[in-house]
């Protein structure tokens, strides 16, 4: 019986130690986008420049691998990061923008006048 309750409390111990470091991640990944400049082109919630498009809801569009493929390789008018960037900083702007997932305004403001127009998704 103590040898049961000794494996359920070291579960317990490391899935919350799981839980805890794609936070951590995601926590070091925002003041990275901070740091490094991405908020002078990029907008997240109403917050940064409008150079390049509007992050906030990135997470619902793109995924982690065109993320960071995003960030690595550029494209359009972003330069690449590959070698501005640690692999580790890479992974924690990907886990931070894969949080961002507000809709946009413009989504919001369409499904507004759908709404309006008694139209449903």
């Amino acid at each position: 019986m103590r040898l049961w309750h000794f494996a359920v409390c070291l579960c317990l111990v490391f899935s919350s130690y799981g839980f805890a470091a794609p936070k951590d991640q995601r926590n070091r990944g925002a003041e990275l986008f901070t740091v490094a400049g991405c908020q002078h082109c990029h907008t997240i919630r109403n917050v940064g420049g409008h150079k390049g498009p509007d992050l906030s809801g990135v997470g619902r569009i793109l995924t982690k691998a065109k993320i960071r493929e995003q960030i690595l390789h550029g494209g359009k008018q972003m330069p690449p990061f590959t070698d501005e960037l640690e692999p580790a900083e890479v992974n924690d702007l990907v886990a931070y923008l894969r949080s961002c997932r507000q809709k946009s305004k413009t989504s919001q403001a369409t499904s507004g006048l759908a709404l309006d127009k008694g139209i449903s998704h």
